[in-house]
């Protein structure tokens, strides 16, 4: 029998498809509020986050990905980024954003709503950062979109084989 947090992790996916229903801001602010408990190198948390509900700015976004839909569809984007004067190591704190980005999608999905993690758009980092009018202490480093979900899948998603992910035992 699995534990809640394993029925998050496990049942957790990503939702692409969104129903016209505004999310509250304090929800969002909630999301954001389980980023700030990821771990980071010597706590220097150096994650930051815009929070984009305008239909304009997420229209010029949309503009610049393959994944057009998903941006409009969504109520909420949250465009995240590393903060170029926390750093002390980038790989260390890449990894820290990284968590902080997970412990959003876990809330989202504990929430009952629907979350995906958009990477693709990195391609038009500079141009996300100007229509975002970000200080250049911050690297944009992707989009957390979240809404209602308009799909419904309770299925675990298919994942290798323990064995294929073990490359060593060294007992």
């Amino acid at each position: 029998m699995l534990s809640d947090c394993e029925k998050a992790i496990t049942y957790r996916k990503s939702i692409r498809h969104f129903k016209e229903q505004d999310v509250d801001i304090e929800v969002v602010y909630s999301v954001i509020e389980a980023a700030r408990w990821a771990p980071s190198g010597l706590n220097n948390q150096p994650w930051r986050f815009a929070i984009v509900k305008s239909r304009e700015v997420k229209e010029k976004i949309a503009n610049l990905s393959h994944y057009k839909r998903i941006f409009l569809e969504a109520p909420v984007l949250i465009p995240f980024f590393i903060d170029k004067n926390s750093i002390y190591d980038r790989e260390k704190d890449l990894m820290g954003v990284g968590a902080a980005v997970e412990n959003m999608l876990l809330k989202i999905h504990h929430l009952n709503l629907g979350g995906v993690w958009l990477g693709e758009i990195l391609k038009a980092k500079e141009e996300v950062e100007k229509i975002l009018e970000v200080s250049d202490n911050y690297e944009f480093l992707g989009i957390v979109a979240f809404g209602y979900p308009n799909e419904k899948d309770d299925k675990p998603r298919k994942r290798k084989d323990l064995t294929e992910l073990i490359i060593r035992e060294i007992l």
